[in-house]
């Protein structure tokens, strides 16, 4: 009896946390309102720096590995999966919409089509364009570009402009990297 009493509690539990996920992926972070989506990001993230804006529509698996800097902006429905390892972004970051960034992916040379996971570090200073996709265990250095829609497979070296599929290096970024990111929207 103390089994099957058992048994239902986690079934219950499981069942509360998936409506949680649910309502806070399709209702709150739709919220137009920065402060109350921040109030519930607080709360799911490890970590989460001063100054760091969330547009409207960013999904947020496994926050309990997601560390976060101060000054970055989250363009909107963009992806931050912690569930295959931690994922750490930088200081002064800024991630375009569309965005996915995994730490969690299939091995495609597995029979049983296992997930393998990996860390993912962003340092500070990164721009990363708009539907670009980072997959785990990548770490990309102060100061690089990602150039929109590139997929990126391995590390991108400091100031590096990558792009394409899967991203290579066409550039090297020339700033001082000076700038405190401010961009908070209204109503987004």
């Amino acid at each position: 009896m103390r089994k099957i009493a058992r048994n239902v509690y986690v079934s219950i539990l499981k069942t509360s946390s998936a409506l949680y996920d649910y309502i806070f992926r399709e209702w709150i972070m739709y919220i137009p309102s920065h402060r109350i989506r921040l109030f519930f990001i607080k709360r799911k993230l490890a970590a989460l720096g001063k100054h760091t804006y969330f547009l409207m529509g960013v999904e947020i698996r496994v926050g309990k590995n997601i560390f976060i800097g101060s000054h970055c902006a989250i363009n909107k429905k963009v992806l931050l999966d912690g569930r295959g390892g931690k994922l750490t972004i930088g200081n002064n970051v800024d991630i375009g919409q569309e965005t996915n960034i995994w730490t969690l992916e299939h091995d495609v040379h597995d029979d049983y089509h296992r997930a393998v996971g990996g860390e993912v570090v962003i340092e500070d200073y990164v721009w990363i364009a708009s539907r670009v996709t980072i997959l785990p265990g990548v770490r990309i250095g102060k100061g690089a570009v990602i150039a929109t829609n590139s997929v990126v497979t391995k590390n991108v070296p400091p100031m590096a402009i990558v792009a394409g599929v899967p991203a290579r290096q066409i550039g090297v970024r020339k700033s001082k990297l000076l700038y405190n990111l401010k961009y908070k929207p209204l109503f987004r």
